[in-house]
């Protein structure tokens, strides 16, 4: 196989899956230079290609990715950029050799810049970079080049001017898109389509941040307005952070497969895997081709889906109520939320809780918006303060400032930063975790700052943290809450709940290792949308369980999908209440609606 144009119209291809996550898994950081590991542990990189080859992988991807000048300089290899890039090369064209059958060496090519060079780099220097790396992998021999990851629109136009004029194989482009289906620079992939239409790229898609769901409709969008090949490498859902520096995926391979048949149907001519993908889910994705490779290629019209005893916790002092969370606009304005807060506080609301999204755009700070929803109309707020790319001294002064002007009630997250394509959660920065913040808190509280010292007067912070029933480990996640209250925690609120159950077992392990020791939690009810949301969620984010008999509700709910959810989630919360001091409706989509409709069941509405 050494025609890449011809054997995109014979069939499918299938690429190979992450490198970077199987280099993680065998015990490098991803905070270091990767592609130096072709010199340095060049029989680790060579290991992990013979996996995908083995596991009957059709292209194989350099250990090139981040290997421009620019990248490589910030670990102090950027006069190694051409011995690098050889390396890669040829360690990918040795598994290849040795596969007995024909595979195909794509030269993988990252944006040269990382997020935060870009900002001090301009055009000039990200072309000249990228002629630089394309110019060693095309003379080392790839049989084509793979521009993959590109969150900003015009470093893909950049890049595929630059490959076009100096590489002798075929080229393929792929950018980054969010969960809204928009790239990092805010374009559809209707833009991106019309931004490469009529260069000389071979095929286009998409890789990276989003898991193979969100995939598919970016996919489907993006074949609606090109005619291009259209390839597709999602990563294995969400990250989950285990440990510093170390992140681990989920995703099954069975749930996997199922969406990848659907990216076949959708016109998908090469499959494969970014982040958190490896060699045992790549054998399922082959195996799913092989029934697609036997017959010609079709595109098949898209088919919608059919749409306990109490623990021993004391609900006060939030009472019985019903409190709102809500996530401050993208737009970074608050006029949005400002009405949709006046419109529930009619309807009973009278605690607001403002969390972060976990989108890559511009927004306000939770702590901001909720002083301006209490400043504004006097509704009760609490804030969820992570601590991620926080320095402690920054904390600090920002929840001294809040309580100043009237925040009291906090909740406090680790957090992680949003997916920004490449490898998951590299520049990310802690300088303490939410226990960490919670013993500031508790410090500020008996006047004290983080250095000992002592404040003009103590602060009056009711301190709240996260815990989360659909843990996989639940005694592990009770531990974390026992030390959370030992360190100064006076509530708990849960992530979404799905199934009493979990919030009864977890409830019941805190108890015993706090020794029966009494807070409040308030429980967390997501209302459901449709079936999509919910499996979704059920196999791409980490430590979510839903229930099988609530999936199949949903995916034979029909065109009523949207009303089973608010079934469902008056069905938990009848259950909740038992054992929780107050419920937390956190809906992402209608947050008005949603919550009358749901007070409306429970007799609370207007």
């Amino acid at each position: 196989m050494t025609d890449l144009r011809q054997a995109l119209e014979s069939g499918i291809l299938i690429c190979d899956g992450a490198m970077g996550t199987m280099l993680h898994a065998a015990g490098n950081s991803l905070d270091q230079a990767l592609p130096a590991l072709n010199l340095t542990d060049a029989a680790l990189v060579r290991t992990i290609h013979d996996s995908y080859v083995d596991s009957g992988a059709d292209i194989v991807q350099t250990n090139t990715f981040g290997a421009s000048r620019p990248r490589l300089a910030a670990y102090g290899f950027g006069d190694r950029v051409e011995e690098i890039n050889r390396a890669g090369v040829r360690l990918a064209r040795e598994a290849a050799a040795a596969a007995g059958r024909p595979v195909l060496v794509a030269g993988s090519v990252s944006p040269a810049v990382n997020v935060q060079q870009r900002r001090r780099a301009g055009a000039a220097e990200r072309r000249d970079a990228l002629a630089e790396q394309l110019s060693v992998l095309d003379d080392a021999g790839v049989d084509l080049v793979l521009l993959e990851t590109f969150g900003y629109l015009d470093e893909l136009v950049e890049a595929v001017e630059v490959a076009a004029g100096l590489c002798r194989v075929p080229v393929i482009a792929q950018a980054t898109f969010a969960s809204d289906t928009h790239t990092l620079s805010g374009h559809t992939p209707r833009e991106v389509a019309s931004a490469l239409a009529g260069t000389p790229i071979v095929a286009l898609g998409t890789n990276c941040t989003l898991g193979p769901q969100r995939s598919l409709a970016v996919l489907r969008a993006l074949s609606e307005h090109t005619d291009l090949p259209l390839t597709v490498q999602p990563n294995a859902g969400l990250p989950r952070r285990v440990a510093p520096a170390r992140f681990e995926y989920d995703i099954d391979s069975e749930y996997f497969v199922r969406y990848v048949r659907q990216l076949l149907e959708a016109g998908a001519r090469i499959v494969g895997g970014c982040c958190g993908t490896t060699p045992t889910q790549l054998a399922a994705i082959v195996q799913a081709a092989e029934e697609y490779r036997r017959r010609p290629l079709t595109v098949t019209p898209r088919e919608e889906p059919a749409p306990a005893r109490p623990a021993p916790v004391r609900p006060a002092p939030f009472g019985d109520r019903f409190i709102v969370e809500l996530t401050p606009p993208p737009t970074g304005g608050g006029e949005e939320t400002l009405d949709m807060a006046r419109r529930l506080m009619d309807d009973g609301i009278g605690l607001i809780s403002v969390v972060a999204s976990r989108t890559a755009r511009a927004q306000m700070n939770p702590i901001d918006l909720a002083l301006h929803l209490h400043q504004t109309l006097g509704v009760d707020t609490m804030a969820t303060v992570t601590t991620w790319d926080r320095t402690i001294m920054a904390l600090q002064a920002d929840l001294l400032g809040a309580h100043t002007l009237g925040l009291r009630r906090v909740v406090c997250e680790t957090g992680s930063p949003p997916l920004l394509g490449d490898y998951p959660h590299v520049d990310g920065i802690w300088d303490v975790d939410s226990l960490g913040l919670i013993e500031l808190l508790a410090d500020l509280n008996n006047g004290d700052d983080y250095y000992g010292l002592r404040l003009p007067s103590k602060t009056e912070f009711e301190i709240g943290a996260r815990i989360n029933p659909g843990s996989r480990e639940p005694e592990r996640e009770a531990a974390r809450a026992a030390g959370k209250i030992a360190a100064g925690a006076r509530f708990l609120i849960t992530r979404p709940v799905y199934d009493p159950a979990d919030l009864e077992r977890l409830l019941d392990l805190v108890t015993r290792q706090t020794s029966g020791q009494e807070v409040p939690v308030l429980a967390a009810v997501h209302p459901l949308t449709d079936f999509p949301e919910a499996e979704l969620l059920a196999h791409e984010v980490p430590d979510v369980r839903i229930p099988d008999r609530t999936l199949a509700a949903l995916q034979n709910a029909g065109d009523g999908a949207r009303e089973v959810g608010i079934e469902l989630a008056l069905d938990l919360v009848s259950h909740l209440k038992g054992m929780a001091g107050g419920i937390v409706l956190a809906p992402t989509t209608d947050p008005v609606e949603t919550v009358h409709a749901i007070l409306s069941g429970t007799g609370k509405g207007r």
